[in-house]
């Protein structure tokens, strides 16, 4: 059983309206999930919808040989397992944590329950489903047509972005890993941007010391994927926001007309 206050700490939960995230706080339970964890595996089915509070999560997918490649990344700003409520009880992609924190879970039957509602939680899951069809589309885009670096630092800032940190653990071989690319790749990358001062990195530990100049380096893709979530959820945040109080409206109206007398 979670409370409103932890469940906020989401931000798709923090939109929905008060009555809304009310009725579901009390079925959500936190998980503590740790680095490298399984969330789900392939072809299995889902039991769980996750919405990340401090946990990154990302989606990859394996080939028969074993290589993998990311396609997607979620954190607080959303959830992971829409296909239990975009028609599908498993995935073919994986899911594995890439940075260990905490999780709201709620039961699969409840979710689907909730989503045959309507209302705003239907309609909040949909536009994020929008936005990370996206950064799927984008992730693809990206691998087949920039540079090692330009993908490193795309990944870097997708992840910082989900975090309270500048830092991060993963060693450049998962790094390789979820870039689908090779290690020596990611390590010539890396070296590059350690050198510029954009990076730190040591004993699997990355620290990001220049925002900024990640930002320069970036392709346009990090900008697409942005520019795709503000516009979808930011949108969605004022619709679900409660009016403003008529009566102070209408006193502070008075006080101007006052004031202008």
């Amino acid at each position: 059983m979670t409370d409103i206050a932890l469940a906020q700490r989401n931000h798709l939960l923090a939109m929905l309206p008060r009555a809304d995230l009310q009725r579901i706080a009390p079925q959500l339970d936190v998980v503590q999930l740790d680095l490298g964890e399984s969330v789900y595996e392939a072809d299995r089915p889902l039991k769980y919808l996750y919405f990340p509070t401090t946990a990154v999560i990302s989606l990859l997918y394996v080939m028969h040989n074993g290589a993998s490649a990311e396609i997607a990344v979620a954190g607080r700003e959303g959830v992971v397992g829409i296909s239990l409520f975009m028609g599908g009880d498993s995935t073919p992609s994986r899911a594995i944590v890439q940075s260990a924190g905490e999780a709201l879970v709620l039961k699969a039957n409840v979710l689907k329950e909730e989503f045959r509602r309507g209302g705003e939680l239907q309609r909040l899951l949909l536009r994020y489903t929008q936005a990370l069809i996206t950064q799927m589309s984008q992730t693809a885009v990206c691998n087949r047509h920039h540079s090692v670096d330009q993908q490193l630092c795309r990944w870097l800032l997708l992840s910082i972005d989900r975090l309270d940190t500048n830092q991060l653990t993963m060693t450049q071989q998962l790094i390789a890993d979820m870039l689908g690319v090779r290690r020596e790749g990611v390590t010539e990358a890396a070296g590059k941007l350690q050198a510029q001062g954009s990076i730190e990195y040591r004993r699997g530990r990355i620290t990001v010391r220049d925002r900024g100049s990640l930002e320069r380096c970036v392709c346009e893709c990090y900008k697409v994927v942005k520019k795709e979530y503000d516009r979808l959820l930011t949108a969605q945040a004022v619709a679900t926001a409660p009016p403003a109080n008529t009566a102070s409206v209408h006193s502070r109206r008075d006080s101007d007309r006052s004031a202008g007398h």
